[in-house]
């Protein structure tokens, strides 16, 4: 099942945000994410808020139906409407993610969007993009969405090969994921995202190179590259310490990182955050780098977590308690946590320092600046910018990226 919550005060149960936490805010970008938490299976390696129908079945299964799901989804963005108050910001990015959003017809995320749109207004040129599993739509379905107003899309394609998608228990035939790129192109979506994870176990370079290839062939102007993780408590988890499968090691990992860099720069793809790829700055995710650069954003939904000016929330998981909370008027809100000025230039550092323009060297302490002294010279950040202030990493630093942060966060 999925992980944890965090620990946190309790949320108002209007969902009221300190003072502090809207002072400024029309200087900040505004999105939105829409958590759903509908899968048809369960993937043997995922740790996220999703629930199948068995899963759901006598625990709340008439709350948490698909059926009413987009009208509890309108009620927290009513919801985050009268928190926010009269904030004039038009919501910049809306991300439909999960779970498996195409599940819910298309007109119930037209629906969702609808009412962002009714209750905030969407700026000009806004991206909205929705996750979509490959074998859960059609070119009518994407015409609907692209009628709708969605014009990006992201699709969980893992892998080529079929014996490696048959370890993560992904149940999309190989060849689909590419066949969707071309359906979405003709539907008339601009932007079209892969998403790619390397690291199976069972999977070889040759694999990972077919499985690069053919996303590359099918023309998307994104791709997103994630080494797996295997999370506990999940059914990968219990396969490897069954010893049924290997576990697959970090030097794995790296060398299939460099692989993808490889071919992937090859193709015009450049590198943007360690894990993502696009072919222009406007193919970027404009939506995740509002998480990355500290933007605001609310997420609706069962689990979804939000942010706006030094605050986080985070929701109940369960779809039947956040059907029950909206229903009885409560802010699905389960906990909140005000960040202190020395958690926020922490987290700066954490995000920042993952993106292609890096992190500013202003933000560290004295033992972080020195540790980015020594990285300077072991190769991990790039002189140029340095020069210019700026810590950003370079190939290898990206390969050990999670060390550095961790010596520039002292």
């Amino acid at each position: 099942m999925p992980s944890v919550l965090p620990d946190g005060e309790p949320m108002p149960e209007d969902g009221a945000l300190p003072p502090a936490a809207l002072a400024g805010a029309a200087r900040r970008p505004l999105g939105f994410y829409l958590h759903v938490p509908y899968c048809a299976t369960r993937c043997g390696y995922c740790d996220f808020n999703t629930y199948t129908a068995s899963e759901l079945r006598g625990s709340g299964g008439v709350l948490a139906s698909r059926d009413n799901y987009a009208e509890q989804v309108t009620e927290e963005v009513r919801l985050a409407r009268k928190v926010l108050g009269d904030d004039p910001r038009p919501v910049e990015t809306v991300f439909v993610g999960g779970g498996t959003p195409t599940l819910l017809a298309a007109a119930d995320l037209g629906r969702m969007l609808a009412a962002v749109r009714e209750e905030f207004g969407l700026a000009d040129g806004a991206e909205i993009t929705t996750e979509a599993n490959p074998e859960s739509v059609d070119p009518r379905y994407l015409a609907e969405l692209r009628e709708a107003g969605f014009n990006r899309v992201s699709f969980g394609m893992q892998s080529a090969r079929r014996h490696v998608l048959k370890v993560l228990d992904r149940t999309h035939t190989p060849g689909r994921p590419e066949q969707c790129v071309a359906e979405a192109r003709a539907a008339g979506f601009d932007h079209v995202n892969l998403d790619l994870i390397y690291g199976t176990p069972g999977e070889s370079d040759d694999d990972w190179r077919a499985t690069l290839e053919a996303a590359l062939g099918a023309g998307p102007d994104h791709v997103s590259a994630y080494a797996l993780i295997v999370e506990e408590g999940t059914q990968l988890a219990r396969r490897i310490r069954r010893g049924e499968v290997p576990m697959t090691d970090d030097d794995v990992h790296a060398d299939r990182y460099l692989i993808a860099e490889e071919l992937l720069s090859a193709a015009g793809f450049e590198w943007y955050e360690v894990s993502n790829w696009a072919t222009t700055p406007q193919g970027r995710c404009r939506h995740n780098e509002l998480y990355w650069r500290g933007a605001d954003w609310w997420g609706a939904g069962p689990g979804a977590h939000s942010h706006v000016g030094g605050v986080r929330w985070w929701n109940v998981k369960h779809p039947g308690a956040y059907a029950q909370a909206l229903g009885e008027g409560r802010s699905p809100g389960a906990g909140r946590e005000l960040l202190a000025e020395e958690e926020r230039r922490v987290e700066r550092i954490l995000l920042e320092l993952r993106l292609s323009e890096g992190c500013p060297l202003d933000l560290l302490r004295p033992a972080g600046a020195a540790a980015a002294e020594r990285a300077l010279a072991d190769g991990l950040l790039d002189p140029a910018p340095y020069r210019q202030g700026r810590a950003v990493l370079t190939l290898r630093g990206r390969l050990l990226a999670d060390a550095v942060v961790r010596d520039l966060v002292d």
